[in-house]
């Protein structure tokens, strides 16, 4: 602790109040002597605890308490900037760069919002404003912000040193138009009477608080305030176990939880949200999902419109976890790499394949859509692959209870394709070049004359190689030529192979498939 330098005057309300000191935000939690030294000292606690010292006492004596054993400080009060009002805030950063107005950037969470329409420089035009790791404290002179700024829709006051929910209210109560808003990185205290702030984000349709340092009963607690929100960012906070929303959050359409340690027995709380469609559990530690409520192959009545569900990065290695999602209806997009679902032979195209097959619903898997030819490749190779299994467990009668369980939607698939004969079935073969290879014969529509080749190439081969080996023989480049392919079990049926990327194997050309080629 240092001398005492000219000290400024203190704001008569200064705990509780946020500053910014050295480059770093905190939360003052003490103002007063501290002896032996002279002069007013400001206790604070610092966002970042490793640029503290201790934990709020000095020598001997403590003055405030921290979260952290090293997160306070003292500091003197002209080391510290207790900010300005937001129409301050504007004039700086707008008037210094006013190109800002017409080239903002705005982007919530990797989601980018997008305002058209600014057609002159005036704050009165403004459509967003966005103040990120600004020195914002609160609004200033009543009813100026409304003069100001009336056509806000969206407004970004991230990493700010609001102290406040009641600081926010007194802000948005004065932007009618409000829409969007970001706070990110901020430490607000939560307000005594939330229902008495609804009308100041009556209005409000999205809300993003990542890096806020809040629990799900403090969510439950302020959501009075948001009646109309339909999207919710919660990234990284101290968000535990959840408990069901039983009156707010029921407008609710997107809600993103990411890196939250949840507790996945609680994750069952939000399934009776009736409106939400998007929910984002990446890096959030879950390992099951179940939905008890329906049986193997039937449909929950939980997350009754949930059509977009984003599950990386966590320790999901069971497969009935896909079956049970396979119980969400309006399920048509998943997210699920960086978990540990694995296939018995260790190879992701194969675990994507089985993801497909089990999800008759889904549309898009990984940010990837899933082609018709794709689905039923995957399909295909999934009643070859437990075919043995089926056979087994009582086949073309009635399989036991262990393997429904197990392949919920295996009898749909046989019901879609047919049986799978013997010598269709998926054995496990040792990994030679020579159990990989497949016949096929290829014939040349397009050259009736032409004898047909017979070949036996690796299943792995993508159909561009396939192309430039036609080419030593056709002299035809690879770009004009079309392939198609027809088995001995369906000869009538003539499938495409439409991607020069994918390999044979992927659209399930197998031994003693017929390849036609075809040219312009």
């Amino acid at each position: 602790m240092g001398s005492e330098d000219t000290e400024p005057e203190v704001p008569v309300d200064a705990v509780g109040r946020r500053v910014f000191c050295g480059g770093e935000r905190a939360t003052v939690r003490y103002v007063g002597p501290v002896p032996p030294t002279s002069g007013l000292w400001l206790g604070v606690e610092w966002d970042n605890p490793e640029r503290g010292k201790h934990d709020g006492s000095h020598s001997g004596v403590q003055y405030f308490t921290c979260s952290h054993p090293k997160g306070g400080s003292f500091v003197r009060p002209a080391k510290a900037t207790f900010g300005v009002d937001l129409l301050t805030a504007v004039q700086q950063e707008y008037l210094i760069n006013p190109e800002k107005v017409l080239s903002e950037d705005i982007s919530v969470s990797c989601k980018k919002v997008n305002w058209k329409g600014v057609t002159e420089r005036s704050f009165q035009d403004l459509p967003s404003v966005v103040l990120n790791s600004s020195e914002v404290n609160g609004p200033g002179a009543a009813g100026d912000i409304r003069k100001t700024l009336p056509n806000i829709r969206w407004l970004d006051l991230s990493g700010t040193l609001l102290s406040s929910w009641e600081d926010v209210a007194a802000i948005t109560e004065q932007l009618d138009k409000l829409e969007g808003l970001q706070l990110h990185r901020n430490r607000l205290t939560l307000p005594s009477e939330p229902s008495v702030h609804t009308q100041a984000f009556c209005n409000l349709k999205l809300l993003a608080l990542n890096q806020c340092r809040l629990t799900w009963p403090q969510i439950l607690e302020c959501a009075i305030m948001w009646p109309q929100v339909e999207e919710l960012f919660l990234e990284e906070n101290n968000i535990t176990e959840l408990q069901r929303p039983e009156t707010v959050l029921q407008t609710l359409k997107s809600l993103s939880l990411v890196n939250n340690p949840l507790v996945e027995d609680s994750l069952l709380s939000l399934s009776a949200l009736p409106r939400l469609e998007n929910l984002n559990l990446s890096g959030t530690g879950i390992s099951v999902i179940r939905f008890e409520d329906a049986a193997p192959g039937e449909q929950t009545v939980m997350f009754p419109a949930l059509s977009i569900l984003n599950l990386t990065n966590n320790n999901i290695s069971e497969w009935f976890v896909v079956d049970e999602l396979a119980k969400l209806s309006s399920l048509v997009k998943l997210s699920c790499k960086g978990n540990r679902l694995v296939s018995s032979d260790r190879n992701l195209k194969t675990a994507r394949q089985m993801v497909i097959a089990k999800l008759a619903q889904l549309d898009i898997l990984d940010n990837c859509s899933i082609t018709s030819e794709e689905r039923r490749g995957a399909e295909l190779d999934y009643i070859k692959m437990f075919g043995e299994e089926w056979l087994k467990a009582g086949g073309p009668g009635q399989p036991n209870a262990d393997f429904i369980k197990q392949h919920p939607r295996y009898q749909k698939l046989i019901d879609k394709y047919g049986a799978p004969e013997e010598s269709e079935l998926k054995k496990p073969q040792p990994s030679t070049l020579k159990n990989q290879l497949i016949k096929i014969t290829f014939v040349f529509p397009s050259d009736p004359d032409r004898k047909p080749i017979e070949k036996k190439l690796p299943a792995s081969m993508d159909v561009l190689k396939v192309k430039g080996l036609l080419y030593r023989t056709l002299k035809v480049p690879a770009a004009d030529l079309q392939l198609s392919y027809k088995t001995p079990k369906k000869p009538e049926v003539e499938f495409e192979i439409n991607n020069d990327q994918k390999t044979l194997q992927f659209f399930s050309v197998e031994d003693g498939d017929q390849v036609l080629v075809r040219w312009s």
